[in-house]
C-alpha cells in the first residue's frame, strides 16, 4: 500500500462543468450514463452519453425560450435523472440553479424559494401536497415545471413537452443554448445549508469550485468504464451530486438511482452496482445486520478466522475474498468494489470489516462551503480511522493547535465557496485572508492523515480548561448494541462547581426484541448504568458520564443523518 502514497490518477482538465460534459460525451458518447426505472420496481434502463447530452441541449434551450435567462431557478425532488438534467442544463446556460431539500416542511420551502428569487421552480410529482401549501401567495414565481405530467396543465408546464420544444428550436437553428459562454468565476449554485427558516445559510458556488474538487478527487480516487454508481444519498446536498453525480459522470462511469433507503440491497443486485457513496448511518446498519446474521446461524467465529486468513494471503499478494465471503458479496447485489463514507466520522472498525471481506471502504471528510471535499483517503492507500490526506491544491491546516496538536481545521483551495449569499458578516467570519475556517477540531498524523475530533462549538469546555469532545463520547456509547442512537452535552452543575457531562439514549428497541428482552425503563435504566460504568473506566474522570437520560424518541435528523444536535426537545 505504501507505494501508492504519493501516486496519483491521471485527470483530464475542465474548465468549467459544460466542458465536463461537452468533454465526456465526445469520449464515453456510447457508454451509459445513468440506470433509470420507468416505474417503481420496474426494470433498470439505459440512458446513453449522447442521448443525456441531446436531453441537457433542449432542455437549456427550452428554457432560454422562456425568458430565464440568468435568472435563478430552483429544483425539488428525490433521486432521478430529470433532477440532473434540471441542474446541469440551468447551470450550463441558463442561470443559477438553487437545490432544495425535498424534506423541507412548507414554510421553509416557501421561504428559501422567496430568499433565493426563485423565478422558476421545477419539481417531482411526489411533492405536489407540501408544495401547493408551499407556493401560497408566492410572488416571484413565473414558473411551475412538473419532472412528471406528460403535457402542460393550467397549473404546470411539461418538463418532457419543454425538451419536445427545445429540440424543435434547436432544429430550426437556435443555438444560444449550445454556443452559450460560461463564467467560471459566477455564482452558478445557490445551495441552502440545513438549519431552521432564517438560519439557513446560501453557499455560493462557481463552476470552478466544483470543477477544482471533481478534478482534486479524481486523482485520489478513480472509477472505470464497468462501474456502475448507485445514486443514494439526497440528491440536493453536495456531498451526494459533485462526488455520486458529476465525477462518475467527468470519469465515464455509470449512475443507477436508487428507489429508497429500504431498498438498497435490491437495487444493488438490480443495478449490478459496484460503488455507493454512503454515511455511517447506512454502512453501520449493514455492518449490524452481517454480523447479527452471522452470530444466529453461528458463523461469526468462521467469518472471524476467514478475515484473518484473507489477511494473511492478501500480504502475499492472493486475494480470495469474492470466494470466503461469497454469500456476503451476494447478499450486497454480487459486484460491489467500493464503498465510500462521508458527512460524518465513521466507527473505524467498519470500514476495516468491509475490506477484510473485499470490498474496498474509506472514508473523507468535507463541508457544502467546499464544494465539498477537503480530504479524503486514496482508493490505494487509506486509513480506516482517518478523514484522508488533503487533496491536490488544497492547503489544509490546524489552527491554533492546544498541547495534543488538537485545534481548528482551516482550508484554502479553489473548491471553495464565494461566500455566503447576502451574508457579508458571516461570510467574514469563515473567510479570512483566503483562509475557509471550518468549525470543525481535529489533527494530523505524521504521515499527514487527517483526524476529525468534533466541532468546534459542540466542545465542552470544564471550569479548568479540559476540552471534552460529545462525539468521542458518543462513539463509545453507540459501539454498545442496546444503544440506537444518544447525544451528549455539558450542563453547569452548581453543587460540583464544575461541568457535568450528560447523555440522552434511544434504546434499539429491535435488539432488544431480537434477544426476546422486555425491560421497564426502571430495568432499562439499570442495564444502561452499567454500560455508562463500563465506559466511564476506560475514560478520564473529567470525561465521564455523570448524567443520563432514556427516551424512545428518535433525535431529529438532517437529510444526510446526522443529528440536528441544537433545538432538540432534550430532558434537561
Amino acid at each position: 500500500m505504501k507505494k501508492f502514497k504519493d501516486a496519483l490518477y491521471p485527470i483530464r482538465p475542465i474548465k468549467d462543468l459544460k466542458d465536463l460534459i461537452d468533454n465526456s460525451v465526445l469520449l464515453f458518447s456510447e457508454r451509459n450514463a445513468f440506470l433509470i426505472k420507468d416505474k417503481p420496481g420496474g426494470d433498470y434502463k439505459p440512458i446513453k452519453y449522447d442521448t443525456f447530452k441531446k436531453d441537457l441541449d433542449a432542455l437549456g434551450t427550452a428554457l432560454l425560450d422562456l425568458g430565464l435567462k440568468d435568472k435563478r431557478i430552483a429544483v425539488i425532488g428525490e433521486n432521478r435523472y430529470e433532477w440532473v438534467l434540471t441542474y446541469l442544463s440551468v447551470v450550463n446556460g441558463v442561470g443559477v440553479i438553487v437545490p432544495l431539500d425535498k424534506e423541507l416542511p412548507a414554510n421553509e420551502i416557501k421561504y428559501l424559494l422567496e430568499r433565493s428569487n426563485a423565478s422558476a421552480l421545477v419539481y417531482s410529482d411526489k411533492l405536489e401536497n407540501v408544495l401547493d401549501t408551499a407556493l401560497e401567495g408566492t410572488e416571484n414565481l413565473q414558473y411551475l415545471i412538473s419532472m412528471d405530467a406528460e403535457t402542460d396543465t393550467h397549473k404546470s408546464l411539461s418538463l418532457n413537452k419543454l425538451i419536445e420544444k427545445g429540440n424543435q428550436l434547436i432544429n430550426q437553428g437556435r443555438k444560444d443554448y449550445i454556443n452559450a459562454v460560461i463564467d467560471p468565476d459566477a455564482m452558478s449554485i445557490l445551495l441552502f445549508t440545513s438549519g431552521t427558516t432564517g438560519m439557513a445559510k446560501g453557499v455560493m458556488l462557481s463552476h470552478n469550485n466544483i470543477c477544482a474538487n471533481i478534478m482534486a478527487m479524481s486523482q485520489y480516487v478513480q472509477t472505470t468504464e464497468n462501474d456502475k454508481l448507485l445514486s443514494v444519498l439526497p440528491i440536493h446536498h453536495t456531498y451526494e451530486c459533485t462526488c455520486g453525480i458529476l465525477t462518475p459522470l467527468y470519469q465515464g462511469s455509470c449512475v443507477a438511482f436508487c428507489e429508497g433507503l429500504k431498498h438498497i440491497v435490491k437495487n444493488l443486485g438490480e443495478a449490478e452496482a459496484t460503488i455507493m457513496l454512503g454515511v455511517p448511518l447506512i454502512f453501520e446498519s449493514m455492518y449490524k445486520r452481517l454480523w447479527k446474521k452471522a452470530e444466529k446461524e453461528g458463523r461469526a467465529d468462521k467469518l472471524r478466522k476467514g478475515f484473518m486468513v484473507n489477511r494473511a494471503l492478501r500480504k502475499v499478494g492472493m486475494d480470495k475474498s469474492k470466494k470466503l465471503f461469497k454469500a456476503i458479496h451476494q447478499a450486497l447485489g454480487g459486484h460491489i468494489r467500493m464503498f465510500i463514507s462521508g458527512a460524518a466520522a465513521i466507527d473505524p472498525e467498519i470500514i476495516e470489516c468491509f475490506n477484510d471481506l473485499g470490498v474496498n471502504m474509506f472514508q473523507g471528510y468535507g463541508l457544502t462551503e467546499c464544494s465539498p471535499i477537503v480530504t479524503v483517503n486514496k482508493d490505494r492507500y487509506m486509513k480506516a480511522a482517518s478523514a484522508g490526506l488533503p487533496m491536490q491544491g488544497t492547503e489544509v491546516k490546524i489552527f491554533e493547535p492546544d498541547e495534543d496538536g488538537i485545534g481548528e481545521i482551516i482550508c484554502k483551495s479553489g473548491s471553495v465557496m464565494l461566500g455566503y449569499y447576502e451574508n457579508d458578516e458571516e461570510t467574514k467570519k469563515v473567510l479570512r485572508d483566503g483562509w475557509f475556517f471550518t468549525g470543525d477540531l481535529g489533527y494530523f498524523d505524521n504521515e499527514g492523515f487527517l483526524y476529525i475530533t468534533g466541532r468546534k462549538k459542540n466542545v465542552i469546555v470544564t471550569k479548568n480548561g479540559k476540552n471534552i469532545f460529545p462525539e468521542e463520547v458518543e462513539y463509545y456509547l453507540n459501539k454498545s448494541d442496546y444503544v440506537k442512537e444518544c447525544l451528549v452535552w455539558g450542563k453547569d452543575d452548581e453543587e460540583d462547581e464544575d461541568i457535568l457531562v450528560c447523555a440522552e439514549i434511544v434504546p434499539d428497541e429491535e435488539y432488544l426484541e431480537e434477544i426476546g428482552k422486555s425491560y421497564t425503563d426502571e430495568e432499562l435504566r439499570t442495564v444502561f448504568q452499567d454500560i455508562i460504568h463500563e465506559i466511564n473506566s476506560k475514560m478520564p474522570f473529567y470525561k465521564r458520564i455523570r448524567r443520563f437520560n432514556i427516551r424512545h424518541e428518535e433525535f431529529e435528523k438532517t437529510t444526510t443523518k446526522k443529528i440536528k444536535r441544537y433545538g432538540q426537545n432534550l430532558n434537561k
